[in-house]
């Protein structure tokens, strides 16, 4: 069987004899012919001329049979076709062959003339014509040199054969081998070797070959050993691995996804992964999918049900990497997050839930708030959103205790719910707030309407173990769009509205106006000025005398706040107040009123006259802390100051609180020696049992009854009078001395004089001011301990 390699080899020994042997050869011939042409014409032309001059006597005798015998002679020579004898005038004397031969265009006449010498001279007696063949280039060697040519012819012939059986013995027997070898390979497998041995390049090729069989068949066995181990890992790890093609089907799956999903391997590798997935969820699987880069991969994560076996969902969170660049190689893991899914549910629920009452809390509405207003956006509706604020709840807790505001809080709830209608979301936004949101196309007028039956339906008392409590509610509504343009703003406003009806007295309902917002600017500056103002030391410590009105001496000092900025100047206390006890802020503000009133306190004591004198400090219900007594004691001994001396002025709103608290600061502070004021003593529940319940031992009548001395109205004067000499018989029979606020006249001091009060202070005697002012009136007026009041004006 021939081969290309080997037809190759032929063509190109073929080809040479052709380019170079064959040329070489015919140029041989050529030569040889030409040579062997040349002697054999020589030879003619020889043998003619000497037949010429032996027919030159016959002829001039005319003896014919001479003639002829000499033709027949020269037929007989080598390459002779025909002779012919002429005599002078062209006549035939003798022919050979007979009858001549027939004339070819190939054949070559040669003539020779005759010449015969006579006594007369050379005389030319005929001519002598030999026609001869053209020689072929074969035709002129004899049998010898063809011989000697059929020979060489031979040798070449052996030459080529011998090329040949040594290509076919030392080139194609191992090149064959070879490709048997690499064919069995391909074909079956299995590294097949070349059985061939030689010291030549063929020798070096096949052991090449079978080297670089030896090392494939090692590598294909690592190759294989590490794809076991690799495919033993990828089925021992506890995680549902699986791997898929660039068309997104199953290639491989590991033993754990198999166990944890319920099919068999044969019935998933192969089939499109989404198929495990419902429908809804294929575009989510698609372009849902978070990406994140890792090194060189990328993890794509996204989270469907996947369908298992027994058309059980599960929820998996699928983590794919896939090898950048052209590969196409991936790995992905599914891991079972159902249970965690479950409790993300549960601790968003959790999250958005209050758990005291199952309502939403703050962060729930918030967002449903949210989700409310894009639905009210699409559909043209109206959102109500109502602010409701329990009135007295911390007074219940701090009096019955927290487990009682607790049930207070869920009977609330139920109230509220039970005059709700359907479909309203309710949340408690923490403490004793709640907020409730209503969709109607006249949610205003709605949100009135609930408000009110809210409102109504808290004024039932509730039976909290064993005692009946009486809640009410402050109730704020704000409408989006109306008064709001998103969701945060419309909650703003709701408590805004429910701040200005606390304000105006609670126990009701108010919808929002654009007025609250003055009023809530107007409380944010204040806000930052008393911030500002803690923070920069602009809080004073101003000082307003109390007089005795029996002989008109100082008895001693109230101390009030007051606030001077350096932009504003002097803002009004009251405001300040106010805001600062909603805020939390009256405790800081109070420590420093309280360390400079005893400093403004030490720093009068130096004046003659002034050492028995007292100072009566404001203190607010959040001030009073287990820990007030020994600040004040601090603050004392720091100044030098007696604890005598030291007046603690506390409202109703402080007793009626009845913290246990409290009763414990004020029993302390009653042992060190500081004295206890009732301020404002008549405008509230004036209840005689705080004077028998708490160590109060100065009563202070209010600035109103104080006017009302001086009213044009007698019967107003006349109840006045007996109002304060009531309240001044009791102080007295308890112990206690009796202080007038607000004396601005000489009748007012007179006729509290004559009805037994004991001191009093007011514009009379002189307005509060700063220290620097009050110790300048007090030293330039020398007589100050036995002044009258109108000496004391300012």
């Amino acid at each position: 069987m021939m081969h290309s390699v080997e037809n190759r080899f032929i063509a190109i020994v073929c080809g040479a004899m052709l380019v170079f042997i064959a040329p070489l050869l015919a140029l041989f011939l050529s030569i040889s012919s030409d040579r062997i042409a040349r002697e054999r014409l020589h030879n003619i032309e020889l043998l003619m001329a000497a037949s010429a001059e032996a027919l030159g006597k016959p002829i001039w005798d005319f003896d014919s049979d001479a003639i002829k015998h000499i033709a027949r002679s020269l037929i007989n020579g080598t390459d002779i076709l025909s002779v012919t004898i002429r005599d002078q005038s062209g006549s035939i004397l003798a022919q050979m062959p007979l009858g001549g031969v027939l004339p070819s265009t190939k054949d070559r006449v040669l003539i020779l003339p005759i010449s015969y010498q006579s006594v007369d001279g050379m005389k030319e007696v005929g001519r002598i014509e030999v026609r001869v063949p053209t020689p072929g280039l074969l035709s002129q060697f004899s049998k010898d040199e063809l011989a000697i040519l059929a020979i060489l012819l031979f040798a070449v012939a052996i030459v080529f054969a011998a090329a040949l059986v040594g290509n076919r013995f030392t080139v194609m027997r191992p090149l064959m081998r070879l490709t048997a070898a690499i064919e069995a390979t391909r074909r079956l497998g299995s590294r097949h070797r070349v059985d061939w041995t030689s010291d030549d390049e063929m020798g070096a090729l096949a052991a090449n070959f079978n080297e670089m069989q030896d090392r494939l068949e090692r590598e294909e066995t690592e190759l294989k050993n590490a794809h076991e181990r690799v495919t033993d890992i990828y089925n021992l790890t506890p995680a549902m691995l699986f791997s898929l093609d660039v068309d997104g089907r199953l290639l491989a799956v590991s033993d754990y996804w198999l166990l944890a999903t319920g099919y068999s391997r044969d019935d998933v590798v192969g089939r499109d992964f989404i198929d495990f997935f419902d429908p809804h969820w294929h575009e989510t699987y698609r372009s849902h999918a978070k990406t994140i880069a890792v090194a060189d991969h990328a993890i794509r994560e996204v989270t469907v049900p996947f369908r298992k076996a027994d058309g059980e969902a599960m929820t998996v969170l699928i983590q794919e990497t896939k090898a950048t660049g052209e590969s196409s190689l991936s790995l992905s893991v599914m891991t079972d997050v159902t249970a965690l899914k479950q409790a993300e549910s549960r601790n968003h629920t959790q999250a958005i839930t209050d758990h005291l009452t199952g309502l939403l809390n703050r962060q729930g509405f918030e967002a449903a708030l949210d989700e409310a207003i894009t639905e009210a956006d699409q559909c043209g509706m109206q959102l109500g959103c109502l602010f409701i604020d329990l009135d007295r709840f911390k007074w219940i807790n701090d009096n019955f205790g927290h487990a009682a505001g607790d049930e207070v809080l869920r009977q609330t709830v139920e109230l509220i719910q039970a005059a709700l209608p359907p479909g309203d979301i309710m949340a408690r936004l923490g403490g004793d707030e709640f907020a409730i949101l209503l969709s109607d196309p006249n949610a205003g007028n709605l949100a009135a309407e609930i408000g009110e039956r809210i409102v109504t339906a808290l004024h039932e008392p509730m039976a909290i173990a064993g005692n009946e409590l009486f809640v009410s509610a402050s109730v704020g509504i704000a409408v989006y769009p109306t008064h709001a343009e998103n969701a945060s703003d419309l909650l703003l406003k709701a408590d805004m509205a429910m701040y200005a009806r606390k304000h105006d007295g609670k126990n009701g309902l108010q919808v929002f106006d654009a007025g609250m917002l003055d009023a809530s600017r107007e409380r944010h500056e204040i806000e930052q000025c008393i911030e500002a103002g803690l923070k920069d030391d602009h809080f004073e410590a101003w000082l307003q005398p109390i007089v005795s009105l029996a002989d008109g001496q100082i008895a001693g000092f109230e101390a009030l706040m007051r606030l001077n900025h350096p932009e504003k100047g002097l803002m009004a206390p009251g405001k300040i107040i106010g805001i600062a006890e909603e805020t939390g802020m009256i405790a800081r503000i109070g420590d420093q009123i309280l360390e400079k009133a005893i400093r403004h306190l030490a720093a009068i004591s130096e004046l003659d006259g002034t050492q028995n004198t007292y100072l009566a400090v404001n203190f607010s219900p959040l001030q009073f802390e287990l820990t007030l007594p020994h600040k004040l004691a601090a603050l004392l001994l720091k100044h030098h100051i007696s604890p005598s001396r030291i007046v603690v002025e506390i409202t109703e709103a402080v007793l009626m609180l009845d913290n246990p608290e409290v009763h414990s600061v004020l029993k302390q502070l009653n042992e060190f020696g500081c004295r206890i004021a009732l301020d404002d003593f008549g405008t509230g529940y004036s209840s005689l049992s705080y004077l028998n319940r708490f160590p109060v031992d100065i009563v202070k009548v209010d600035q109103s009854f104080t006017r009302s001395l001086s009213s044009g109205t007698a019967d107003i004067r006349r109840k006045s009078r007996m109002l304060i000499k009531g309240i001044r018989t009791i102080s007295h029979q308890m112990g206690c001395t009796v202080v007038a606020e607000g004396i601005e006249t000489k009748e007012q001091w007179q006729l509290l004089r004559k009805l037994g009060v004991d001191c009093g202070q007011g514009y009379l005697f002189s307005r509060p001011m700063p220290v620097d002012r009050m110790l300048a009136m007090l030293e330039s007026d020398s007589e100050a301990k036995a002044a009258s009041a109108p000496s004391m004006r300012a």
